[in-house]
């Protein structure tokens, strides 16, 4: 008599998932999760041009939590202040109003969207790797003379899809105890956290040029962007130095000074010196910014 096993392979399990997933991403109404109220504040804010350093820092007052991890964040060696900053409006004088506004505004997401319960360890490294491509759009962006802030919020935010699909499998486990394998997850935040990040992008009315570095950030579409700001290029490159950081076996030096999209921003190999250079400094800089 042959048995036949009840028990769901990680083949059928992905397929499952992948059915839930395509099916949830084509509903007109999808529920998505809120931009975290103080980011969605802190991105308006900065898009206002008569806002000053003093309603920056009364917003950033509103959550004792945020206003916390900021002055945690100026005070670590990353930022190297002279001495003890000990107030939000000594943290805007040393970092710029700017720089504050891109700090509460990636603390708040990531203490919203990028909190899920069971993968802790896996979440944090997503989230480590969209940090440093931030650090790294900014400093390619100063090297293209391009808006710096902008390059920071496309690089935090170009796989934000991610974390949005690890909430929509949960979701699809329903009450089964069983927690999916990472191997499955992350084959399924591979074929569609870009779909993922767009549907939430546009939800959360995010810049138009960091919709396109969601959307067009990989090596094959950055050419397709049109935004003047050059996100998806800069995405593009900024995310396979990071990646170089968070799994050092991806690419070597000599890989990434190949990268078509190098010569696409008409880098000159001494340019590519100075952002290879960076790494240690990035990497301390993200180490700061993790809650």
């Amino acid at each position: 008599m042959t048995v036949v096993s009840t028990i769901p392979t990680e083949e059928s399990e992905t397929e499952t998932f992948r059915t839930h997933i395509v099916e949830r991403l084509q509903q007109k109404e999808l529920d998505l999760p809120l931009l975290p109220v103080v980011a969605n504040q802190v991105l308006l804010l900065s898009g206002d041009p008569n806002a000053d350093s003093s309603k920056l820092s009364a917003l950033i007052q509103q959550d004792q939590a945020l206003a916390g991890q900021i002055l945690r964040i100026a005070n670590s060696a990353a930022c190297a202040p002279r001495s003890p900053i000990v107030s939000l409006q000594q943290a805007i004088a040393w970092l710029g109003m700017n720089m504050l506004a891109s700090l509460a505004f990636s603390v708040s997401v990531q203490s919203g969207v990028f909190k899920v319960k069971g993968y802790e360890k896996e979440v944090r490294t997503l989230w480590h790797q969209a940090l440093a491509t931030g650090l790294y759009g900014k400093e390619i962006a100063r090297r293209n003379r391009h808006n710096v802030e902008n390059a920071f919020l496309c690089g935090i935010l170009h796989t934000i899809g991610k974390p949005l699909l690890i909430h929509l499998i949960l979701q699809a486990r329903g009450d089964s105890p069983a927690q999916p394998s990472w191997a499955v997850m992350d084959t399924l935040i591979q074929e569609s956290h870009i779909l993922a990040g767009t549907k939430l992008a546009e939800a959360w009315q995010l810049p138009q040029p960091v919709q396109e570095a969601i959307r067009f950030y990989p090596d094959e579409a950055y050419h397709q962007a049109n935004s003047p700001t050059k996100g998806a290029m800069i995405t593009c490159l900024a995310d396979h130095l990071a990646t170089s950081i968070v799994d050092p076996s991806s690419l070597d030096e000599e890989a990434l000074r190949a990268l078509p999209v190098v010569q696409d921003l008409n880098f000159y190999p001494e340019d590519m010196d100075a952002l290879l250079e960076l790494k240690d400094s990035i990497q301390q800089s993200v180490e700061a910014f993790l809650v």
